[in-house]
């Protein structure tokens, strides 16, 4: 094909995050992954996605592969990167915009699960598709710097919770254990979290307090970017993952 005759294709991705039980029942970090059916990489494990149709915007594109491959809804949905080498597809000059949602672990619970469509741990993942691994390492990498200065833990956590379960979240993100009295200093300086006057039912000892997120804080500062944000659009399922 000479260079006039050529063409980019555009698709869209997303990396999911989500805390579910490991097989010895201790939560972990996951992502939902779906083998490919076809050429290039068929029988392979890849990031959910599909190919940008000319009548939707980008975000409404994520939502909705991710809604025709997973079933999962995410809370919260950013762009991470555009991904677009030369040699990242065998077959097609692809240029793959690329998007990370966080879920919380009910709604993880919601997810299609299928010999196709399957929960791999975010550090051990096997060989996927085209340059997806190195997609989920920078995903991972956004996420825990991100986890440091801005409220996206909430995006794991239920309506409410307690600082323990928030704690948790920091942990099994960010790999390594945290002080529990720093831990609460910080949260509490944040202003981020509001006390409900309600404590956690069914604890052996002194019910912990129960906390909600402050709803008028977003999940993340995306400046004038958030006025791009547009209402995810819930299509029919159509097509397949690319």
């Amino acid at each position: 094909m000479s260079a006039l005759e050529s063409h980019v294709a555009l698709a869209v991705s997303t990396v999911i995050f989500a805390l579910r039980p490991s097989a010895t029942g201790e939560p972990e970090l996951v992502i939902p992954l779906v083998r490919r059916i076809r050429a290039p990489y068929e029988g392979q494990w890849a990031l959910p996605g599909g190919p940008l149709n000319t009548d939707e915007d980008l975000s409404q594109a994520a939502s909705r592969t991710l809604l025709e491959t997973t079933a999962l809804e995410p809370r919260y949905l950013e762009q991470l990167y555009a991904f677009g080498q030369l040699d990242r597809s065998p077959d097609d000059r692809v240029v793959s915009i690329v998007y990370w949602a966080l879920v919380a672990g009910d709604e993880a619970d919601r997810a299609i699960q299928s010999e196709n469509v399957q929960w791999f741990a975010a550090d051990d993942l096997p060989e996927l598709a085209f340059d997806h691994n190195l997609i989920v390492d920078y995903a991972l990498w956004r996420l825990r710097t991100k986890l440091e200065y801005s409220r996206i833990a909430h995006g794991f956590l239920g309506e409410t919770f307690t600082l323990a379960q928030l704690r948790e979240v920091y942990e099994i993100v960010l790999r390594r254990p945290l002080d529990p009295g720093n831990f609460r200093r910080m949260v509490e300086a944040s202003g981020t979290v509001v006390p409900t006057g309600e404590r956690l039912a069914g604890t052996r000892h002194r019910p912990p307090q129960l906390y909600r997120y402050d709803t008028s804080i977003d999940l993340t500062d995306q400046g004038p970017l958030s006025r791009l944000s547009a209402p995810r659009t819930l299509a029919s399922t159509r097509g397949e993952n690319r």
